[in-house]
């Protein structure tokens, strides 16, 4: 378990720049809340290391950007197993 602020925001960074995690993703990966996690990468990782939190900052505006994509494919999904198909 990872118990240090700084090892912990970087871990998180580390597994989000190498995967293109989603916060929710990496939060599943590390078992830990998906609040601790955003709140880590958006907030104190910038003071801890500004290169990883830049770095990871354009892959979170990227996840976002594509949000509604990965939620019209849940959709799809979920409606298309309901018919049986």
């Amino acid at each position: 378990m990872l118990h240090d602020n700084k090892e912990r925001c970087e871990s998180f960074a580390e597994y989000v720049i190498e995967t293109g995690a989603t916060v929710r993703a990496c939060a599943n990966h590390f078992g830990i809340s998906k609040s601790t996690v955003h709140k880590d990468l958006t907030t104190k990782l910038r003071y801890i290391n500004k290169n990883l939190y830049e770095q990871v900052r354009i892959i979170l505006a990227l996840n976002k950007s594509e949000r509604h994509l990965r939620g019209g494919e849940a959709t799809k999904r979920k409606y298309k197993s309901k018919r049986g198909e």
